[in-house]
């Protein structure tokens, strides 16, 4: 029965559309990401160069998620994707300390634009299970995370290839769109 119900809700009641910039350095795992949640797999991937955009439908949401290339010379252009986003994924790789700071400031700079005050954030800590990364509540503490007192955020830990935590925080993002669009 509950079945029945869920799928009559999900092709009569209207989806919400959203549109969400996922972003993050290179090789953080931001495609892989995308295509796990678009396809349900692993597909092979080589650096964003530019930008890849799907719509993933998930829980009545449909997100649009746009994938921004994450190396050095192309992040300035990062701010042509920032109008209208109602949500912001930003990726990181737990297992990478060595640029953790760069992440962090990366993130910051971001967040200090005006078209993405109303953005609710998403961090996936990536990477998580790869021997040594991070916990979650370090890459939370080294990005800065608890000093964003007027942003509503949330971290999650993942792991893009196999999956792990990617629907547990499409959950929350989808939970706190709905919200904020009630």
């Amino acid at each position: 029965m509950g079945a029945i119900i869920s799928r009559f809700a999900r092709r009569f009641l209207p989806k919400t559309e959203v549109r969400i910039l996922m972003v993050g350095l290179d090789a953080s795992g931001k495609t892989t990401i995308l295509y796990k949640l678009k396809l349900g797999e692993i597909v092979l991937t080589v650096p964003t160069i530019g930008f890849n955009v799907e719509t993933v439908v998930y829980k009545n949401i449909s997100f649009t998620v746009w994938d921004v290339g994450g190396q050095q010379k192309i992040r300035h252009l990062w701010r042509h994707y920032f109008q209208s986003a109602h949500g912001l994924i930003f990726v990181v790789d737990s297992n990478d300390r060595r640029r953790i700071l760069e992440a962090r400031n990366e993130l910051h700079c971001i967040l200090s634009h005006i078209e993405l005050k109303d953005a609710i954030l998403l961090v996936f800590a990536n990477k998580q299970d790869v021997p040594d990364a991070m916990p979650v509540s370090e890459v939370a503490d080294k990005l800065g995370l608890p000093t964003l007192k007027q942003r509503h955020w949330y971290i999650q830990s993942s792991s893009a290839t196999s999956g792990r935590g990617l629907y547990e925080g499409l959950d929350w993002l989808s939970n706190n769109i709905s919200n904020k669009a009630a």
